[in-house]
Protein backbone atom coordinates (compact mmCIF):
# COMPACT_ATOMS: atom_id res chain seq x y z
CA UNK A 1 0.00 0.00 0.00
CA UNK A 2 1.10 3.52 -0.66
CA UNK A 3 2.32 5.00 2.58
CA UNK A 4 1.06 8.52 1.89
CA UNK A 5 -1.05 9.53 4.90
CA UNK A 6 -4.58 10.75 4.35
CA UNK A 7 -4.65 14.50 4.89
CA UNK A 8 -7.55 16.41 6.50
CA UNK A 9 -8.34 18.14 3.21
CA UNK A 10 -8.92 14.75 1.57
CA UNK A 11 -11.52 13.98 4.22
CA UNK A 12 -12.95 17.45 3.59
CA UNK A 13 -13.24 16.82 -0.16
CA UNK A 14 -14.93 13.49 0.54
CA UNK A 15 -17.41 15.16 2.92
CA UNK A 16 -18.18 17.98 0.47
CA UNK A 17 -18.86 15.52 -2.38
CA UNK A 18 -21.16 13.38 -0.24
CA UNK A 19 -23.01 16.41 1.17
CA UNK A 20 -23.41 17.92 -2.31
CA UNK A 21 -24.82 14.68 -3.74
CA UNK A 22 -27.27 14.33 -0.84
CA UNK A 23 -28.46 17.93 -1.27
CA UNK A 24 -28.85 17.48 -5.02
CA UNK A 25 -30.83 14.30 -4.41
CA UNK A 26 -33.09 16.07 -1.90
CA UNK A 27 -33.69 19.10 -4.11
CA UNK A 28 -34.34 16.95 -7.17
CA UNK A 29 -37.13 15.08 -5.35
CA UNK A 30 -38.41 17.89 -3.15
CA UNK A 31 -41.86 18.13 -4.75
CA UNK A 32 -42.14 14.56 -5.97
CA UNK A 33 -44.30 11.92 -4.29
CA UNK A 34 -42.89 9.09 -6.35
CA UNK A 35 -40.05 8.33 -8.71
CA UNK A 36 -40.10 6.67 -12.10
CA UNK A 37 -38.06 3.57 -12.72
CA UNK A 38 -36.16 5.36 -15.49
CA UNK A 39 -35.17 8.17 -13.11
CA UNK A 40 -34.13 5.62 -10.48
CA UNK A 41 -31.83 3.91 -12.97
CA UNK A 42 -30.33 7.29 -13.88
CA UNK A 43 -29.69 8.10 -10.21
CA UNK A 44 -28.19 4.63 -9.63
CA UNK A 45 -25.78 5.15 -12.53
CA UNK A 46 -24.93 8.64 -11.25
CA UNK A 47 -24.05 7.31 -7.78
CA UNK A 48 -21.93 4.53 -9.30
CA UNK A 49 -20.06 7.01 -11.49
CA UNK A 50 -19.40 9.30 -8.52
CA UNK A 51 -18.12 6.35 -6.49
CA UNK A 52 -15.81 5.22 -9.30
CA UNK A 53 -14.63 8.80 -9.90
CA UNK A 54 -13.67 9.06 -6.25
CA UNK A 55 -11.68 5.87 -6.75
CA UNK A 56 -9.79 7.78 -9.45
CA UNK A 57 -9.08 10.49 -6.88
CA UNK A 58 -7.72 7.83 -4.50
CA UNK A 59 -5.50 6.54 -7.32
CA UNK A 60 -4.14 10.02 -8.02
CA UNK A 61 -3.37 10.64 -4.36
CA UNK A 62 -2.24 7.22 -3.11
CA UNK A 63 -1.37 5.08 -6.11
CA UNK A 64 -2.80 2.09 -7.93
CA UNK A 65 -2.65 -0.44 -5.08
CA UNK A 66 -4.69 1.73 -2.72
CA UNK A 67 -7.13 2.47 -5.54
CA UNK A 68 -7.54 -1.27 -6.13
CA UNK A 69 -8.27 -1.69 -2.42
CA UNK A 70 -10.90 1.04 -2.68
CA UNK A 71 -12.50 -0.65 -5.69
CA UNK A 72 -12.46 -4.05 -3.97
CA UNK A 73 -14.10 -2.68 -0.81
CA UNK A 74 -16.63 -0.75 -2.94
CA UNK A 75 -17.61 -3.84 -4.94
CA UNK A 76 -17.96 -5.95 -1.81
CA UNK A 77 -20.24 -3.41 -0.15
CA UNK A 78 -22.22 -2.82 -3.36
CA UNK A 79 -22.72 -6.56 -3.84
CA UNK A 80 -23.71 -7.29 -0.26
CA UNK A 81 -26.04 -4.28 -0.20
CA UNK A 82 -28.24 -6.13 -2.72
CA UNK A 83 -29.29 -8.27 0.23
CA UNK A 84 -30.66 -5.09 1.81
CA UNK A 85 -33.09 -4.69 -1.10
CA UNK A 86 -34.83 -7.93 -0.17
CA UNK A 87 -35.10 -6.77 3.44
CA UNK A 88 -36.57 -3.42 2.35
CA UNK A 89 -39.18 -5.28 0.30
CA UNK A 90 -40.24 -7.46 3.23
CA UNK A 91 -40.37 -4.53 5.70
CA UNK A 92 -42.47 -2.31 3.44
CA UNK A 93 -44.78 -5.17 2.45
CA UNK A 94 -45.37 -6.30 6.04
CA UNK A 95 -46.29 -2.73 7.07
CA UNK A 96 -48.22 -1.91 3.87
CA UNK A 97 -46.12 1.21 3.28
CA UNK A 98 -47.22 2.94 0.03
CA UNK A 99 -44.55 3.50 -2.62
CA UNK A 100 -44.80 7.29 -2.37
CA UNK A 101 -43.86 7.14 1.35
CA UNK A 102 -40.99 4.68 1.04
CA UNK A 103 -38.48 7.24 -0.24
CA UNK A 104 -38.37 9.25 3.00
CA UNK A 105 -37.90 6.11 5.09
CA UNK A 106 -35.07 4.94 2.83
CA UNK A 107 -33.36 8.33 2.95
CA UNK A 108 -33.22 8.49 6.75
CA UNK A 109 -32.49 4.77 7.00
CA UNK A 110 -29.46 5.08 4.74
CA UNK A 111 -28.34 8.25 6.55
CA UNK A 112 -28.39 6.30 9.83
CA UNK A 113 -26.45 3.48 8.18
CA UNK A 114 -23.61 5.90 7.42
CA UNK A 115 -23.29 6.70 11.12
CA UNK A 116 -23.33 3.03 12.16
CA UNK A 117 -20.75 2.08 9.51
CA UNK A 118 -18.38 4.81 10.72
CA UNK A 119 -18.68 3.41 14.25
CA UNK A 120 -18.25 -0.25 13.22
CA UNK A 121 -15.31 0.42 10.89
CA UNK A 122 -13.48 2.46 13.54
CA UNK A 123 -14.07 -0.16 16.23
CA UNK A 124 -13.13 -2.99 13.87
CA UNK A 125 -9.84 -1.39 12.88
CA UNK A 126 -8.99 -0.51 16.48
CA UNK A 127 -9.71 -4.09 17.55
CA UNK A 128 -7.48 -5.54 14.80
CA UNK A 129 -4.65 -3.15 15.67
CA UNK A 130 -4.82 -4.00 19.37
CA UNK A 131 -5.59 -7.74 19.20
CA UNK A 132 -4.41 -9.59 16.10
CA UNK A 133 -6.54 -12.64 16.91
CA UNK A 134 -9.62 -10.55 16.08
CA UNK A 135 -8.71 -11.14 12.42
CA UNK A 136 -9.57 -14.83 12.87
CA UNK A 137 -12.81 -13.97 14.63
CA UNK A 138 -13.84 -11.73 11.73
CA UNK A 139 -12.85 -14.44 9.28
CA UNK A 140 -14.99 -16.99 11.13
CA UNK A 141 -17.93 -14.55 11.13
CA UNK A 142 -17.61 -14.20 7.36
CA UNK A 143 -17.43 -17.97 6.79
CA UNK A 144 -20.53 -18.45 8.96
CA UNK A 145 -22.24 -15.62 7.09
CA UNK A 146 -21.47 -17.36 3.79
CA UNK A 147 -23.20 -20.55 4.95
CA UNK A 148 -26.16 -18.53 6.23
CA UNK A 149 -26.58 -16.62 2.98
CA UNK A 150 -26.17 -19.73 0.81
CA UNK A 151 -28.68 -21.75 2.82
CA UNK A 152 -31.73 -19.70 1.94
CA UNK A 153 -32.63 -17.11 -0.67
CA UNK A 154 -33.61 -13.82 1.04
CA UNK A 155 -36.71 -13.46 -1.16
CA UNK A 156 -38.15 -16.52 0.58
CA UNK A 157 -38.59 -14.44 3.73
CA UNK A 158 -42.18 -13.31 4.21
CA UNK A 159 -41.79 -11.59 7.56
CA UNK A 160 -39.25 -9.40 9.33
CA UNK A 161 -38.36 -10.15 12.94
CA UNK A 162 -37.37 -6.54 13.68
CA UNK A 163 -40.82 -5.32 12.60
CA UNK A 164 -42.65 -7.76 14.86
CA UNK A 165 -40.30 -7.07 17.78
CA UNK A 166 -40.83 -3.30 17.53
CA UNK A 167 -44.61 -3.59 17.12
CA UNK A 168 -44.81 -5.49 20.40
CA UNK A 169 -42.77 -2.92 22.33
CA UNK A 170 -43.83 0.46 20.94
CA UNK A 171 -47.21 2.21 20.93
CA UNK A 172 -48.04 1.87 17.24
CA UNK A 173 -50.96 2.98 15.10
CA UNK A 174 -51.79 1.31 11.81
CA UNK A 175 -52.78 4.67 10.34
CA UNK A 176 -50.43 6.89 8.34
CA UNK A 177 -50.10 10.61 8.99
CA UNK A 178 -48.72 11.82 5.69
CA UNK A 179 -44.97 11.25 5.81
CA UNK A 180 -44.71 11.75 9.57
CA UNK A 181 -43.16 9.24 11.93
CA UNK A 182 -45.54 10.03 14.83
CA UNK A 183 -49.29 10.54 15.13
CA UNK A 184 -51.46 11.73 18.02
CA UNK A 185 -54.25 9.24 18.72
CA UNK A 186 -56.73 9.98 21.56
CA UNK A 187 -54.27 12.42 23.09
CA UNK A 188 -51.37 9.96 23.00
CA UNK A 189 -48.31 10.08 20.75
CA UNK A 190 -47.99 6.86 18.78
CA UNK A 191 -45.52 5.66 16.18
CA UNK A 192 -46.77 5.40 12.62
CA UNK A 193 -45.81 2.43 10.40
CA UNK A 194 -43.16 4.69 8.85
CA UNK A 195 -41.24 4.89 12.14
CA UNK A 196 -41.42 1.11 12.55
CA UNK A 197 -40.13 0.72 9.00
CA UNK A 198 -37.27 3.15 9.67
CA UNK A 199 -36.21 1.50 12.94
CA UNK A 200 -36.46 -1.95 11.32
CA UNK A 201 -34.19 -0.84 8.47
CA UNK A 202 -31.65 0.54 10.97
CA UNK A 203 -31.67 -2.69 13.01
CA UNK A 204 -31.34 -4.75 9.85
CA UNK A 205 -28.38 -2.66 8.72
CA UNK A 206 -26.64 -3.31 12.03
CA UNK A 207 -27.00 -7.03 11.31
CA UNK A 208 -25.71 -6.58 7.75
CA UNK A 209 -22.75 -4.55 8.99
CA UNK A 210 -21.56 -7.59 10.96
CA UNK A 211 -20.82 -9.22 7.60
CA UNK A 212 -20.04 -6.28 5.31
CA UNK A 213 -17.58 -4.40 7.54
CA UNK A 214 -15.26 -7.40 8.16
CA UNK A 215 -15.54 -8.21 4.44
CA UNK A 216 -14.33 -4.71 3.52
CA UNK A 217 -11.56 -4.96 6.14
CA UNK A 218 -10.38 -8.14 4.43
CA UNK A 219 -9.46 -5.96 1.42
CA UNK A 220 -8.02 -2.89 3.19
CA UNK A 221 -7.09 -1.68 6.67
CA UNK A 222 -7.13 1.97 5.60
CA UNK A 223 -10.03 3.70 7.36
CA UNK A 224 -10.33 6.33 4.60
CA UNK A 225 -10.52 3.66 1.89
CA UNK A 226 -12.96 1.42 3.74
CA UNK A 227 -15.33 4.15 4.93
CA UNK A 228 -15.43 6.17 1.70
CA UNK A 229 -16.07 3.04 -0.37
CA UNK A 230 -18.84 1.99 2.03
CA UNK A 231 -20.46 5.42 1.88
CA UNK A 232 -20.54 5.62 -1.91
CA UNK A 233 -21.91 2.08 -2.14
CA UNK A 234 -24.64 2.71 0.44
CA UNK A 235 -25.78 6.13 -0.76
CA UNK A 236 -27.03 4.70 -4.05
CA UNK A 237 -29.24 2.15 -2.30
CA UNK A 238 -32.43 4.24 -2.35
CA UNK A 239 -32.39 4.69 -6.11
CA UNK A 240 -31.25 1.09 -6.63
CA UNK A 241 -34.18 -0.17 -4.55
CA UNK A 242 -36.70 1.80 -6.61
CA UNK A 243 -35.08 0.58 -9.83
CA UNK A 244 -34.87 -3.10 -8.89
CA UNK A 245 -37.65 -3.58 -6.30
CA UNK A 246 -39.89 -5.48 -8.70
CA UNK A 247 -37.18 -7.50 -10.43
CA UNK A 248 -34.46 -8.26 -7.86
CA UNK A 249 -36.36 -11.34 -6.64
CA UNK A 250 -35.84 -12.87 -10.10
CA UNK A 251 -32.10 -13.14 -9.43
CA UNK A 252 -32.67 -16.55 -7.92
CA UNK A 253 -28.97 -17.52 -7.75
CA UNK A 254 -27.63 -14.17 -6.54
CA UNK A 255 -27.35 -15.42 -2.97
CA UNK A 256 -24.81 -18.03 -4.13
CA UNK A 257 -22.63 -15.24 -5.52
CA UNK A 258 -22.95 -13.25 -2.29
CA UNK A 259 -22.09 -16.35 -0.27
CA UNK A 260 -19.00 -16.92 -2.43
CA UNK A 261 -17.86 -13.32 -1.85
CA UNK A 262 -18.27 -13.70 1.92
CA UNK A 263 -16.47 -17.05 1.91
CA UNK A 264 -13.59 -15.59 -0.11
CA UNK A 265 -13.31 -12.60 2.25
CA UNK A 266 -13.34 -14.90 5.28
CA UNK A 267 -10.68 -17.20 3.83
CA UNK A 268 -8.54 -14.19 2.83
CA UNK A 269 -8.74 -12.76 6.34
CA UNK A 270 -7.96 -16.04 8.12
CA UNK A 271 -5.05 -16.84 5.79
CA UNK A 272 -3.67 -13.29 5.71
CA UNK A 273 -0.58 -14.26 7.74
CA UNK A 274 0.46 -16.92 5.23
CA UNK A 275 -1.14 -15.97 1.92
CA UNK A 276 -1.21 -12.58 0.20
CA UNK A 277 -4.00 -11.91 -2.29
CA UNK A 278 -3.43 -8.74 -4.26
CA UNK A 279 -6.22 -6.12 -4.24
CA UNK A 280 -6.59 -6.40 -8.03
CA UNK A 281 -7.05 -10.18 -7.82
CA UNK A 282 -9.62 -9.62 -5.05
CA UNK A 283 -11.54 -7.28 -7.38
CA UNK A 284 -11.47 -9.88 -10.16
CA UNK A 285 -12.75 -12.65 -7.86
CA UNK A 286 -15.61 -10.49 -6.57
CA UNK A 287 -16.64 -9.51 -10.11
CA UNK A 288 -16.57 -13.14 -11.26
CA UNK A 289 -18.61 -14.40 -8.27
CA UNK A 290 -21.36 -11.79 -8.63
CA UNK A 291 -21.25 -11.78 -12.43
CA UNK A 292 -21.67 -15.54 -12.68
CA UNK A 293 -24.55 -15.61 -10.19
CA UNK A 294 -26.39 -12.83 -12.06
CA UNK A 295 -25.75 -14.47 -15.45
CA UNK A 296 -26.94 -17.84 -14.14
CA UNK A 297 -30.08 -16.22 -12.71
CA UNK A 298 -30.92 -14.39 -15.95
CA UNK A 299 -30.25 -17.51 -18.00
CA UNK A 300 -32.57 -19.57 -15.79
CA UNK A 301 -35.27 -16.88 -16.06
CA UNK A 302 -35.08 -16.84 -19.86
CA UNK A 303 -35.25 -20.63 -20.05
CA UNK A 304 -38.26 -20.70 -17.73
CA UNK A 305 -39.99 -18.01 -19.79
CA UNK A 306 -39.40 -19.94 -23.03
CA UNK A 307 -40.73 -23.16 -21.51
CA UNK A 308 -43.78 -21.43 -20.07
CA UNK A 309 -44.60 -19.85 -23.44
CA UNK A 310 -43.94 -22.92 -25.59
CA UNK A 311 -46.99 -24.95 -26.78
CA UNK A 312 -47.35 -28.39 -25.34
CA UNK A 313 -46.51 -31.05 -27.94
CA UNK A 314 -48.40 -34.26 -28.41
CA UNK A 315 -46.62 -37.22 -26.93
CA UNK A 316 -47.26 -40.93 -27.38
CA UNK A 317 -49.62 -42.46 -24.88
CA UNK A 318 -47.88 -43.58 -21.71
CA UNK A 319 -45.28 -40.78 -21.80
CA UNK A 320 -46.34 -38.10 -19.31
CA UNK A 321 -45.50 -34.46 -19.82
CA UNK A 322 -42.53 -33.20 -17.86
CA UNK A 323 -43.30 -30.74 -15.14
CA UNK A 324 -41.95 -27.25 -15.66
CA UNK A 325 -40.32 -25.81 -12.56
CA UNK A 326 -39.90 -22.07 -12.42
Amino acid sequence: MNSNPVSPWEWAIFGVIVLAMILIDLLAHRHKHGETKKAAYAWSIAWILVGLAFGGFVWARHGAITAHEYLGAYLIEKSLSLDNLFVFLVIFASLNVPEDKQRRVLFWGIFGALVFRALFITLGLRAIEQWHWVVYVFGAILIFGAFRVARRHPSDESDNKAVRWLEKRLPVTTQFEGSRFFKRVDGRIQATPLLIALLSIELSDVAFAIDSVPAALSVSRNVFVVYSSNVFAILGLRALYIALAKTVHELRYLHWGLAAVLAFAGFKMIASDWLHVSPLLSVAIIVVCIGLSVWWSLRARRKAARRAGAPREEKPRGEPYEEIHA
